[in-house]
Formats: C-alpha cells, structure tokens, sequence
C-alpha cells in the first residue's frame, strides 16, 4: 500500500516546480521547507523520527493498536499537528475506538466521518449493484457499507433495529417511568437513564462528568422532577452508598445496587435480552449505541467469564441502562419479567 502511495504522490509531485524527490526515502522536499514522506507501518518502529504537523494513517484498522499511543502521537505532540484515520473496517480493534470518540460530543478534539462506496464519485451503481449480487452479506457490510462487523464477543446485538429518536419530552398520564444511575466525576462518567416501563422505551438520557457531586445530585433531582420515576436504582459502589442516602434523605425513590462480579451477569444479561426480543427500544445516541456495541464477554484464563468495556473504552452508559431495566422489571409493569 505505501508503495502505491508513493507512486500516485510521486507523479504529483514531480509536476510542481522547486521540490526534491528522495527516491530511496520515499520523501518529496518542498522548496521555502517543509516535506511530505511515505512509510510501511509493516515494522512499526521504522516510524519512529521527527516531529509531525499531519499525519495520515491510511488502512488505519489494519496497523498494530501501539501504531497510534505509542509512536505517532507523539511525533505530533511538539506541534499540536494532526491525525487522519482513514480505513475499511476491520472488527470493533483499536481503530473502532477511535471512531467512536469522534462521534462523542463530550471529546471536542475529535470527529468522525462515515462513507460508503456509493459516496464515491468513480464507482458506477450498475458496478455496485453487481458487485452486490455477488458478494456475501459480511464482506457487502465491511467493504462496501464500511460497517464495523460484530464478533463473538459482542454483548448487545441488533442495536440499530431497536433504536429510535426521543419522541417524548415529558411523562405521559397513566405511564410508569424508571431511572437508573451510574456515577462518575473525572475519567469516568455520571450517567442518567430514564425508562417508560409502560411503552418499553428509554425517553432520557443525561451523561456529565468533571463537576462535584452536589451538582450532580442536583441534575438527577431536576430530572426526577421532570419524569417522577417510580423508582431510581443507583450503582452503590464507592461514592454511591453516600449519594444514594443523601438523596433519600432528600424524598427520592433511590434504590442500592451493589455491583460484584455474581450480581453484574445478571444485570446485563437481562438487558442484553431485552434488547434482543425488542421488549426495550432504545434512545437514538451515538455514545450510547457505541458502548452498548463495544461491550464485551471476555473469557477468563481460570475458565470464568467478564463483563466489561474494552481496554480504554467506557460502560457509563451501558450500566445507567442495565440498572434502569432493572427497575422495569420491579415496577409492577406489564413489560416486566424476571
């Protein structure tokens, strides 16, 4: 692939009046300064070098995961350069993680971007339309609708099917809302849902992080003042327990879930089934969507299983959802079953 690269930026280049090609270097020096260089990412460490203004990772999902951590950020720390991705998919690996920050409102630094083959303006639909005739289900979503596939690991499936825009601003008479509550500060993520267990859909979601816990508490009461839940089960690890009694002092529903290793199988299997028998649709939200996704079943070296976010990912989201199910299942709602 860099050989190709380097032949296309090659015959460019050499077009253009004051640059020096480097042919055993694959670099194009421009005149006043400045250069453009291609590279194999095959030995990684064969990156490593001076400082960058842009770098351009082509076939991104393809590279080894320290590609990007380990040796291109930092040649691009000096400058405050930037970084293009731009690759089929290959999974939900590294390079799937890095797709869903830019789809996070919350990470203002990044931003995604998804195309398809019939964007491209040098593909014919009539190829296309063969193309897809021909072509197996999984190789038409990865090579041509650029869809990160799901494997064996994935918890949630059939996302997209049950997810759907917020139609509601407010509770409805008759109606019997649910709440569940993941809590967060700094690296991690407070996190809001809120439930129709009558309809079996999530009307609310609110995720914040890096304020104390009193303006916290205080987001959670102006939302309860807006839905009036039934019932609002808390993650009570930690910091929990103490906010959990502060509120209750305070004349909310707020109900304790200690989360262990025995009782979080539960909790999300229970939602996983949910959304599998499309008895829970869920909010229209990138973040939410892109946790739910992610989410993994990891076997254990001793022969035991593990829920959990990938390495660097997060799962605010994912448990403020579970403990909200939870709830459903508690609150006297004909959707509810155990």
């Amino acid at each position: 692939m860099a050989s190709q690269v380097w032949r296309d930026l090659k015959a460019d280049a050499s077009r253009l009046e004051g640059v020096r090609i480097s042919e055993s270097e694959r670099r194009i020096d421009i005149l006043g300064g400045g250069m453009i260089a291609v590279r194999s990412a095959h030995y990684p460490d064969s990156l490593r070098g001076e400082g960058l203004d842009l770098a351009v990772l082509d076939e991104a999902a393809f590279m080894e995961p320290r590609v990007w951590p380990e040796i291109v950020r930092p040649m691009l720390a000096t400058s405050r350069g930037r970084a293009l991705f731009l690759s089929t998919p290959f999974g939900r690996n590294w390079f799937w993680e890095q797709y869903k920050l830019g789809l996070d409102d919350e990470v203002e630094e990044w931003a995604s971007f998804h195309y398809t083959s019939a964007s491209s303006p040098f593909i014919a639909r009539e190829e296309l339309r063969s193309i897809r005739r021909q072509t197996s289900e999984q190789v038409w979503r990865t090579e041509y609708l650029a869809e990160f596939d799901e494997d064996s690991g994935q918890v949630f499936r059939g996302l997209q099917a049950t997810a759907r825009p917020a139609s509601v601003d407010g509770p409805e008479a008759g109606h019997v809302y649910v709440a569940g509550i993941d809590w967060g500060r700094h690296h991690d993520y407070t996190v809001i849902v809120i439930i129709d267990a009558t309809a079996g859909r999530m009307v609310a979601l609110d995720r914040f992080n890096a304020i104390g816990w009193s303006l916290q508490r205080g987001r959670l009461r102006a939302l309860a003042a807006h839905w009036r839940p039934q019932v609002i089960w808390a993650e009570a690890n930690s910091i929990g327990a103490p906010n959990i009694e502060a509120l209750q002092d305070e004349g909310l529903p707020m109900r304790a879930f200690l989360t262990t290793a025995k009782s979080k199988s539960p909790l999300i299997e229970s939602l996983a089934l949910a959304i599998e028998r499309g008895a829970l649709n869920l909010l229209d939200d990138p973040v939410l969507l892109g946790e739910l996704a992610g989410y993994r079943l990891e076997r254990l070296p001793g022969g035991g299983y593990r829920y959990g976010a990938p390495p660097g990912g997060h799962d605010d989201t994912v448990i403020a959802a579970a403990l909200a199910w939870y709830g459903v299942q508690f609150s006297g709602s004909p959707l509810a079953f155990a």
